[in-house]
């Protein structure tokens, strides 16, 4: 299917001013262009190039190379106010396109199959608006280019490169891209909107031997299928049932053939939690559980457990004011989706923990178009009149949010 700029009439489009709407074949030409031009995590040399190209063109001021690849502009009104923070992420993933567009990946391997192209567009696009209309807001605004957020996290690194600082933030949003909701839709929830993200290695140390003499192994297959099934009672039967978590096991590999079994196997995994309580708690309870089998079967095992991202934990009063924008831009009440979690991971989290800040979903799926496959699929592709809504969300956000300081006497 060969896609073309989205017919803007199948959504209510008339909450999105003018100068938005006539921005939108503009933001599809930039969102195709990095579609087709994606990169992985800290390698984004080409995108940054073009966001730097841009904010030059339009005399923003900005930096560059932080992190490795991120950009930080910044635009300042013509009165003080409070500081607002637009995070967009910009790396691909290592998957193969399958959609045949004129816009296909041209980097065999590499793919932007979560909306990333789109996030890096609606920032652009709103960084653009608001140069053009210092007067309709107060304060400063800090657009972040965020490097790698499908791994190994440039939100971290940046953060520890002051992003942050010089001014200081007040508040943070950005938002996602959703194909798990319908064009014309937001999701938006105070408390968890995303799960913690943990992540295991595990490898089995048995005894091989004669496929016809068990008794003489220690069979690695055996063990590992026992501490496969003992890490599902982890949520079961350890976790309140008033909590979301998952252990997933991932990745299974042992043995070679028919007759020999096998002395060692190996597991990948991960962990998904909201309640932050559950920090520290899933890596040492499945080392009891690994160290226990194994004692019992005579074997050893080598376990690595990390942390990559805690959970995305929207601040309620910053949830409050992106709510309420929602409410003006898509059709109530069936547009704006409250119960909106998913136990996917992002490293917007980390900068939630510093600053208040609230993190949404834009719904930009279109079934009847065909856009509607999930994120990380080979054929992921969004319906692009989202680009244009994603900006009237962000500029409406900062209209509300950066208004004058109050006066001391």
């Amino acid at each position: 299917m060969t896609a073309t700029v989205p017919n803007q009439s199948s959504v209510n489009l008339s909450p999105i001013r003018a100068d938005i709407r006539t921005l939108q074949p503009q933001l599809v030409e930039w969102r195709r262009h990095l579609h087709q031009h994606p990169e992985l995590g800290f390698q984004e040399q080409l995108t940054a190039e073009f966001i730097a190209r841009q904010l030059r063109n339009w005399g923003i001021d900005h930096q560059t190379n932080i992190a490795e690849t991120g950009i930080v502009a910044t635009i300042e009104s013509r009165q003080p106010g409070p500081v607002l923070a637009i995070r967009a992420d910009m790396d691909a993933l290592p998957i193969q396109e399958e959609n045949e567009v004129s816009y296909k990946s041209c980097h065999d391997g590499i793919m932007h199959a979560c909306g990333h192209d789109g996030h890096t567009t609606i920032a652009l696009g709103t960084a653009y608006y608001l140069s053009r209309h210092l007067p309709d807001f107060c304060g400063t605004i800090k657009l972040i280019f965020q490097p790698a957020e499908e791994g190994p996290g440039g939100a971290k690194p940046m953060i520890e490169a002051g992003v942050l600082k010089n001014p200081d933030v007040d508040g943070i949003i950005g938002l996602h891209l959703w194909n798990n909701l319908p064009l014309g839709t937001v999701g938006v929830r105070s408390g968890a909107l995303m799960a913690a993200v943990e992540l295991f290695e595990c490898t089995l140390f048995g005894k091989g031997g004669h496929g016809a003499m068990p008794h003489q192994t220690v069979d690695a297959i055996v063990l590992g299928s026992q501490i496969v099934n003992a890490l599902q009672a982890i949520v079961s039967r350890n976790v309140d049932p008033l909590d979301s978590a998952v252990v997933t096991v991932g990745s299974f590999h042992a043995g070679h053939t028919h007759n020999v079994i096998a002395g060692q196997a190996t597991m990948k995994g991960t962990v998904r939690y909201f309640n932050p309580k559950f920090q520290g708690y899933f890596g040492k309870r499945i080392e009891e559980i690994v160290a226990g089998i194994c004692q019992g079967q005579g074997a050893e095992y080598d376990l690595s457990y990390y942390s990559l991202y805690p959970p995305v934990i929207n601040d309620e009063s910053m949830a409050n004011l992106v709510r309420s924008v929602a409410e003006s831009v898509v059709e109530t009440p069936a547009g704006v989706v409250p119960e909106c979690q998913t136990m996917g991971g992002e490293d917007m989290s980390f900068f939630l923990q510093e600053v208040p800040g609230c993190y949404f979903f834009l719904g930009a799926a279109n079934r009847d178009r065909g856009l509607a496959y999930p994120h990380h699929h080979p054929r992921f592709d969004f319906d692009e009149t989202a680009l244009g809504m994603g900006v009237e969300m962000f500029v409406r956000c900062v209209e509300k949010f950066c208004q004058p300081r109050p006066t001391s006497f």
